[in-house]
């Protein structure tokens, strides 16, 4: 059985035992779930799981600092009489190879102010981004070559 449906029933059953059925319950449950298999992980076999999950909660923090950048340089150039915005569409090769890595990249670019996905090409290999900060074409590919994709990839595979 994986070790993530583990977690999940280990935290299902410690919200149980503890009789509150909040959020703060249930990821308590997770974390002594997750220390509880970690413990155990001689007799279960060790697996990606223990690896992967430090990697999402670095990811995660990873991706908040990128949003609060991005949210603080669309407000400031927002506030300020003088425009920074130096709009471009820029076509980004993708490492990314199946669906769900392709959706997942796009959608979280997304989310971040002052970028939008536009299209994915039909080889899937290029996804064109609208970008309103972009002075150098290859300086913002590398940005996120280095930094969202690559870490998205490193969680997800």
């Amino acid at each position: 059985m994986n070790h993530l449906l583990y977690n999940i029933l280990l935290a299902i059953a410690w919200t149980l035992l503890t009789g509150e059925a909040t959020i703060p319950t249930f990821t308590a449950g997770l974390v002594i779930g997750y220390l509880l298999l970690w413990i155990s992980r001689p007799a279960l076999g060790g697996g990606a799981y223990f690896r992967k999950i430090p990697l999402v909660f670095i990811f995660m923090l990873f991706f908040i600092k990128e949003l609060l950048i991005a949210n603080l340089k669309v407000a400031f150039d927002i506030l300020t009489p003088k425009d920074y915005m130096e709009p471009g569409i820029i076509a980004f090769p993708l490492d990314a190879r199946t669906d769900m890595e392709i959706t997942l990249f796009a959608n979280l670019l997304t989310l971040t102010p002052g970028t939008l996905s536009l299209d994915v090409s039909r080889d899937r290999k290029t996804l064109y981004v609208h970008a309103l900060y972009v002075t150098s074409a290859d300086a913002f590919r590398k940005e996120l070559k280095e930094g969202l994709e690559k870490r998205l990839l490193d969680v997800l595979r």
